[in-house]
């Protein structure tokens, strides 16, 4: 799930917390990046050369927030502030907050053909009771949360963002392997639930009408999971978009890999959508109940039941 830089002034812990991490400065402490991995091994996996981990240190952090420059802007198109331009990184206030999960090859070499390991996937994650104490969820500034959080009272969230791979690693290997990282944290702090905004590549909104509608008329959260975009923000697909038959098998083709994976092991979406023009984007909201999630894919992500307390 990938979410963007924003801003909020609403109020409750579903709402962003940009501006106070903003008024913090740049001198602020970071969170220890070691805190939340007690007892949770620091490399999850490893396959051939790749290994999906936790971001440790801040060079790892810094080389996550290069790979989403990359991708984000470089590949994608986004608008950049000065400050990015000049690192050649994207860096969101939230980074701070949140824990990071990497994608390494191993075997990746420099422009001298010198072994030099790369990151070449990651995740950003956000859990509920982090987010309370700092103001609220990344998604809130285009999605009201609060009543989805409100109906859930001491429901674990985790939200996902700035989901990226690298363009020439985009296989099914290195999703899995995320996938595998964010099931270990999962199951580590018991998370009832996962959320976070997936995006549709494109701004226009007539564009994507069918894939929303497909959203709308089949994957739709039911009302005790159902959050709405905010309502100056809201688009939707026009009302008259429907999706059967072969504009039913279209529409789901043309769904970014993420929203189909996101699909396959169980999630709903919010109602609504909202346009990001800095990132040239339309978000939709994954709502990913754990209980949802075909107890197969769990297996194979390493394991049914949550650990322990």
């Amino acid at each position: 799930m990938q979410a963007k830089p924003g801003m909020s002034m609403r109020e409750g812990w579903g709402a962003a917390p940009a501006l106070r991490l903003l008024r913090e400065g740049a001198g602020a402490r970071v969170r220890d990046l070691h805190a939340d991995l007690a007892n949770l091994p620091v490399s999850v996996a490893r396959l051939g050369a790749l290994e999906v981990k936790f971001a440790v240190t801040r060079k790892e952090i810094r080389k996550a927030q290069k790979l989403r420059w990359r991708v984000f802007f470089e590949e994608g198109g986004a608008l950049a502030d000065a400050y990015g331009r000049l690192r050649k990184r994207d860096v969101c206030p939230f980074d701070r907050l949140c824990d990071h999960l990497i994608v390494v090859d191993h075997d990746a070499r420099n422009r001298l053909g010198v072994r030099k390991p790369k990151v070449v996937g990651c995740y950003r994650l956000l859990r509920g009771d982090v987010a309370q104490a700092h103001g609220g969820f990344y998604s809130a500034q285009e999605f009201d949360l609060a009543p989805l959080l409100a109906r859930h009272p001491g429901a674990r969230f985790l939200e996902l963002g700035r989901s990226c791979v690298a363009k020439d690693y985009r296989s099914r290997r290195v999703l899995e392997l995320l996938w595998r990282g964010l099931w270990a944290y999962a199951r580590h702090h018991r998370i009832d639930a996962m959320i976070g905004c997936a995006s549709l590549a494109g701004a226009d909104v007539a564009r994507h009408a069918a894939a929303l509608a497909f959203l709308r008329d089949h994957a739709s959260a039911p009302a005790e999971w159902r959050a709405q975009a905010l309502p100056h923000r809201r688009v939707d697909a026009p009302a008259g978009a429907r999706t059967c038959g072969a504009d039913l098998r279209r529409s789901l083709a043309a769904l970014p890999p993420l929203v189909k994976g996101y699909l396959r092991v169980g999630a709903w979406f919010g109602e609504g959508a909202v346009v990001d023009r800095q990132f040239g984007v339309v978000d939709v909201l994954v709502v990913l109940p754990v209980a949802n999630i075909d107890p197969r894919y769990l297996e194979h992500f390493g394991g049914r039941a949550p650990l322990a307390a």
